[in-house]
């Protein structure tokens, strides 16, 4: 099975399934002398992990990560750094009503035509929780972008139709931990968790966007043609279970704009206007502020009555089981900044040898 691992340098392969033993991973081409912070690290986790609230799901997990390898005395080793989240609440049970049956909007199906095999518990390796692995890495990403004082802050801007209307530089984005919902925009944050709570006791989803601001990103950065720094931002943030889009900031008004209107925006400037292209020009970082919005699909499993087929292909009534988001939303604003940190670190590493 290939496609488990990111990155050139700068390189994270990730191992496990929702309801085995243990996810982790192993980061290779992680510098040596990079102090580790192993209570930023699981702090990292902590807001990935489920049951932080009432609006996310309540499987219970600790998310503990175990360094394996590649770290001494407190710093990095330049050797691959392996680690291990142990899995302990699984309860696999709850998707034995799923072994021949295939859920809507899932990989189920398809993993099944591709495989002729899959782990019907959860969704085994195409679960969302073996992002947790993807997050350490981006842990120790972010612990090697401090060095160059690089800041990557995400957060949710609209939740199906309630939507943050202030562009990025006019919120307080230290707020954005101060809500559950994860909106530096505290109203808008009422009103997103009043809307998940209802689809949430009607038995249904909801989707929406992630913005995510990178700071202090230094210019040069990108690897043209085919590793277009944007081009691998949007192969990252794809690469999340449940996303349907990406966008460089409001890249697709530009489609109303003629081209002299455009052409204003992209004169670097110290702060990127909210038409233009968001510190990325030519596939290259300008030393702006890079911006980009990730589209999440409401969550597929849903305790209302779907029709769907089983492996027979007969029609069948599937009402879902388990523990699931009503809102991957939240959750998912720790794994866009992970993933941006991958990317970014590993740009910082091909870049040293530009020049």
């Amino acid at each position: 099975m290939a496609g488990n691992t990111f990155g050139t340098l700068f390189r994270l392969t990730t191992f496990g399934e929702s309801h085995g033993v243990a996810i982790g991973g192993v980061l290779d081409g992680c510098p040596a002398g990079i102090a580790v912070d192993m209570e930023f690290i699981q702090h990292e986790l902590d807001r990935r992990k489920p049951g932080q609230s009432s609006i996310t799901t309540q499987r219970k997990e600790s998310d503990t990560v175990e360094i394996l390898s590649g770290v001494f005395e407190g710093k990095t080793t330049g050797a691959p750094i392996g680690f291990i989240i142990r899995n302990a609440d699984q309860q696999s049970k709850d998707y034995d009503h799923l072994k021949d049956v295939y859920r809507p909007g899932h990989a189920d199906h398809v993993w099944d035509k591709k495989f002729g095999f899959r782990d019907h518990r959860g969704g085994g390796r195409s679960s969302a929780r073996e992002t947790a692995s993807c997050v350490v890495g981006g842990a120790f990403a972010k612990l090697l972008l401090k060095q160059s004082n690089v800041e990557i802050k995400a957060y949710v801007s609209r939740v199906k139709d309630v939507e943050v209307t202030k562009n990025y530089d006019q919120l307080g984005l230290n707020l954005i931990e101060s809500n559950i919902v994860r909106c530096p925009d505290t109203e808008t944050a009422h009103r997103m968790i009043a809307l998940i709570e209802e689809a949430k006791n009607a038995g249904d989803s909801l989707g929406g966007l992630i913005t995510c601001v990178c700071q202090n990103v230094p210019a040069g950065l990108g690897e043209p043609v085919f590793d277009k720094l944007h081009a691998v931002l949007a192969h990252a943030m794809l690469s999340i279970n449940a996303t349907k889009g990406f966008e460089m900031y409001k890249g697709f008004e530009s489609t109303y704009l003629h081209g002299s209107e455009n052409n204003m925006f992209q004169t670097p400037t110290p702060m990127p206007t909210a038409k233009g292209q968001a510190g990325i020009t030519g596939g290259i970082s300008t030393g702006e502020d890079i911006v980009f919005n990730v589209a999440f699909k409401p969550v597929s499993t849903i305790s209302k009555p779907q029709q769907t087929t089983n492996a027979q292909g007969e029609e069948v009534t599937l009402e879902a089981k388990g523990r699931h988001d009503p809102c991957v939303l939240p959750r998912a604003v720790p794994i866009v900044e992970a993933m941006a940190a991958l990317v970014l670190a590993d740009a910082v590493l091909l870049a040293r040898g530009n020049r």
